[in-house]
């Protein structure tokens, strides 16, 4: 009797795909990538150069990072089929707590940090609860949330922001990582960072590839293979000697990337994750599969309310104040990050790597606008028609394909 479980066997012959082919399948990924190269181009035209200087490009990270934050647990949420309204109110809330232990009451800040998380963990679970167990829908328990905790924080903090906040706790989102082998004008441990990285990269591609190759699947062509190993090696070494002619690496760079590779391995790699692409494609079907889908959406939510906590802790780090005001409109732009990056209204398709370069497309849009001068007002309605025509193209892609 041969055994349930086989090693996949080798096909009698290995194919290389076309371009052709390798483009059709990879279209929503690489039209996300040309939109945010096109923008780029446009703005630094506008801008006359201003837009990719080192210092703009700095603080363009350290002025997105707490939405990007966001934008890797909200895509998880969409993938189920569920939306969070409350993410905004959310990290204002935690901040405010954070700002009350740590400014009036001397709390150690990284105990502070780690009740904070544990806080966002308990409000995840709240909510994961009446949207998992009680099947009330997301949106209705996630405005009820975005309500009562934009209330709390009111409460909280009686209408007043509270500051200074320690250096430690500023230096999550305003610190730099040392340059160790100083280069004096050059931060040398970044481009050595960089460098190291890329090559780490390069390596775990090829070794996928190799695997590919060795199980019979079809593959990419070799000279498209190696055209795109170069072009991300030369990105990713340019944007770190950018990086490096300023100040180096931000430290909330280091804990975005972190953050980026462990949920792309959990999405990617894991049971869990296989687990919530497949309650976003067909819940009742996840469930009759053995699927424990109530389990899973409130770990969804568990986790989000963690992210959550997370972003407003940087946010108020960057602020160096904990204020009523904070967290407005984060859930929006959190929301069409990931719409924008190629998730589905529908659920059961998204990336973590689609929602960093949606939030990347609005975070340039926002800050190249206000390069030139565009008002509030105008960048508002902007980003709204750019988040309606990015569910509008999803919505017709689903409909072609059907």
């Amino acid at each position: 009797m041969q055994s349930q479980l086989e090693v996949p066997k080798k096909q009698d012959k290995q194919q290389e795909l076309s371009v052709g082919q390798v483009i059709r399948n990879n279209m929503r990924q690489y039209t996300m990538i040309i939109t945010l190269i096109v923008i780029m181009l446009f703005f630094q035209l506008l801008t006359d150069g201003l837009l990719l200087k080192p210092l703009n490009i700095t603080n363009l990270i350290l002025q997105n990072a707490h939405i990007l934050v966001l934008a890797i647990g909200m895509v998880l949420v969409i993938i189920t089929g569920h939306i969070d309204l409350s993410v905004g109110s959310v990290a204002a809330f935690v901040g405010a707590v954070s700002g009350i232990m740590i400014i009036n009451h001397n709390v150690p800040t990284f105990l502070a940090i780690i009740i904070s998380l544990i806080l966002g963990a308990a409000i995840g679970a709240w909510q994961g609860f009446w949207v998992a167990y009680v099947k009330i829908p997301a949106f209705i328990v996630t405005l009820a949330g975005m309500l009562i905790f934009r209330g709390l924080t009111m409460v909280a903090l009686e209408g007043k922001s509270i500051a200074p906040y320690p250096d430690a706790f500023q230096s999550m989102s305003a610190g730099f990582i040392p340059d160790w082998l100083g280069g004096g004008s050059l931060h040398v441990t970044t481009m050595v960072i960089g460098f190291v990285l890329s090559l780490l990269y390069v390596f775990n591609e090829w070794k996928a590839r190799n695997n590919q190759i060795s199980y019979g699947f079809d593959i990419p062509p070799g000279g498209l293979f190696i055209a795109k190993l170069a072009a991300i090696f030369i990105v990713l070494n340019l944007f770190a000697y950018v990086l490096a002619t300023y100040e180096g690496i931000p430290n909330i760079l280091v804990i975005l990337g972190v953050l980026v590779l462990l949920y792309s391995f959990v999405t990617n790699q894991t049971t869990a994750g296989r687990h919530i692409y497949a309650i976003g494609g067909n819940e009742k079907a996840a469930q009759l599969s053995g699927i424990k889908t109530k389990k899973v959406t409130f770990w969804v939510f568990v986790n989000m309310g963690v992210l959550s906590a997370l972003s407003g802790l940087l946010f108020a780090a960057r602020l160096n104040a904990a204020t009523p005001k904070a967290g407005n409109l984060f859930e929006l732009d959190a929301i069409a990050a990931c719409f924008i990056g190629g998730a589905s209204a529908y659920g059961g398709i998204g990336t973590v790597a689609g929602a960093i370069i949606g939030g990347l497309v609005m975070g340039i849009m926002n800050n190249g606008m206000s390069l030139l001068g565009v008002g509030i007002d105008w960048q508002q309605g902007i980003k709204g028609f750019v988040l309606l025509a990015a569910v509008a193209l999803d919505i017709y892609n689903k409909n072609k394909a059907a």
